[in-house]
């Protein structure tokens, strides 16, 4: 039998685990993809959504700590998930669980950047937020165009940019964590920003960038799914004959 990995995913804001559906369709038979939910929306959407990344972090601890224990896994998130993945990552080590093996994050800067605070764009007028999501290129236009949609998704995405933009940075000693950063080369984000992950682990980190936009990783899955196995097919038999 070969041998599996778990890998959790968080999704960005205003996604749901359904938001990784193209990640398990090509991924290896080794890595088993488990994405999260958020309240408020998708499996949960009839419970109060959360703004506070403390409360978030939680909350998703409560979700996966029965099952970090057991076997070899690993987290991924993209932009908001990318800084909820690291904040998870550091509640389960401070309660001494087992600790991932890696740690992905794509779409987002270090979480000691200032520019993450600088926008506060859960506060905009809604014409303002509007042109915001258009954009970030990731809020397809017959939601932007659609008034029960937009009116639906709209409090997720606020609540979720308040998570980030209120989020206060706390310098942790750095973890003993392999960490691969993944961007699009046409986000706007700073280099120098992006390479704040490096503070937060004493691994060097494996920065990667691929062609697009904020949400790349839809144009991109297959690309992003081949970086995360190749990193942990060594920590598992599933390449062996």
């Amino acid at each position: 039998m070969k041998a599996t990995i778990n890998l959790f995913c968080l999704p960005f804001a205003g996604g749901n685990k359904y938001s990784y559906q193209k990640y398990i369709e090509k991924a290896p038979s080794f890595l088993n993809i488990i994405p999260l939910e958020y309240p408020g929306r998708g499996a949960r959407m009839k419970e109060s959504l959360i703004s506070d990344a403390d409360v978030l972090v939680n909350d998703l601890y409560e979700q996966i700590k029965k099952n970090t224990d057991q076997s070899e896994y690993a987290i991924y998130g993209h932009s908001m998930g990318g800084l909820i993945g690291y904040l998870l990552t550091r509640k389960l080590i401070e309660n001494n669980h087992k600790q991932p093996v890696h740690l992905f994050i794509t779409g987002t800067t270090g979480p000691s950047s200032a520019s993450r605070s600088a926008k506060n764009r859960h506060l905009l007028p809604k014409d303002e937020f509007i042109q915001e999501l258009k954009n970030l290129d990731g809020i397809p236009d017959e939601i932007l165009q659609n008034e029960d949609l937009l009116s639906y998704i709209e409090p997720i995405l606020r609540a979720d940019f308040k998570t980030c933009e209120t989020y206060q940075y706390s310098d942790y000693p750095p973890l003993n964590i392999p960490l691969t950063v993944i961007t699009g080369t046409d986000e706007e984000m700073e280099m120098a920003d992006i390479h704040l992950w490096q503070k937060e682990t004493e691994c060097t980190v494996d920065f990667k960038q691929i062609p697009g936009k904020h949400f790349f990783i839809f144009k991109y899955p297959r690309v992003i799914v081949d970086i995360i196995s190749k990193k942990l097919s060594v920590h598992t038999k599933a390449y062996q004959l």
